[in-house]
């Protein structure tokens, strides 16, 4: 049975990411529980699954109420993480894999933004029409990475190290629509850049019309973020702390 995935822009820029197949769905990081029941009520689907990349009340603040209207819903989160998301009903770490509907799912470690954040990797399925997928939370944006809230930039570099080693057609579904402002700050600071500057250009177009820019793939990223490119600690640090204290003129 074929998937479908969608993004569902809730709050200010907040994505979160639907998976649909035949009359289920998983919902990723849900911000708001009402959007997504009504979203869910309006195709008459199941919510079988939440996952949960980490525990920022944007992230999982939707959760408790759509387990009041889907209590068999499981809630997949960071077993480490229990004591703030804990109506986690499945606890995973770095290397598990899951299976919902269809698809697996493979768990990774991407500690940085937060203590105990993870990502989820969906297998590619070529029968299925989709795949591989990342859902990132914060710790990968189109053109950008998370803040340094629990975390260092050498676990940063680690984290986006071993994503930008997924395969280059891999589906970056992150968190936040933050595409638009991460370009403009990565064009002011490298405008002989090339890679950067087709992408803004075509971020602006997207955003001018009104279009989300997501999701983006793990080759765009490699070739135009430069969190991703970074080659050392040092460099993630300098434009992680160059980014935070930006002001566009």
């Amino acid at each position: 049975m074929r998937s479908t995935l969608h993004a569902l822009p809730v709050l200010q820029d907040n994505i979160i990411w639907i998976l649909v197949q035949g009359h289920n769905a998983v919902v990723v990081d849900p911000a708001e529980s009402a959007p997504v029941a009504a979203w869910l009520r309006e195709r008459q689907l199941q919510l079988v699954a939440v996952l949960q990349t980490h525990h920022h009340a944007d992230h999982i603040g939707g959760t408790p109420g759509l387990l009041k209207i889907w209590p068999k819903a499981a809630v997949v989160a960071c077993a480490a993480d229990r004591k703030r998301i804990p109506f986690q009903t499945v606890s995973v770490g770095d290397g598990d894999h899951i299976r919902f509907m269809d698809h697996s799912f493979e768990v990774l470690g991407v500690a940085a933004h937060t203590a105990h954040h993870i990502a989820f990797v969906m297998d590619a399925d070529v029968d299925q029409g989709l795949g591989p997928v990342l859902f990132c939370g914060d710790t990968l944006f189109s053109g950008g990475c998370g803040r340094l809230f629990e975390g260092t930039a050498d676990d940063m570099h680690r984290a986006l190290q071993k994503l930008g080693s997924l395969p280059d057609d891999t589906k970056v579904c992150c968190a936040h629509e933050y595409t638009e402002n991460n370009f403009r700050w990565a064009r002011a600071l490298r405008p002989e850049d090339p890679a950067i500057q087709r992408r803004a250009e075509t971020v602006f177009a997207l955003r001018s019309r009104g279009e989300l820019t997501l999701p983006s793939s793990i080759r765009e990223e490699r070739c135009s973020n430069l969190f991703l490119r970074a080659a050392s600690t040092d460099e993630v640090a300098s434009l992680r702390n160059h980014k935070d204290h930006w002001k566009e003129s």
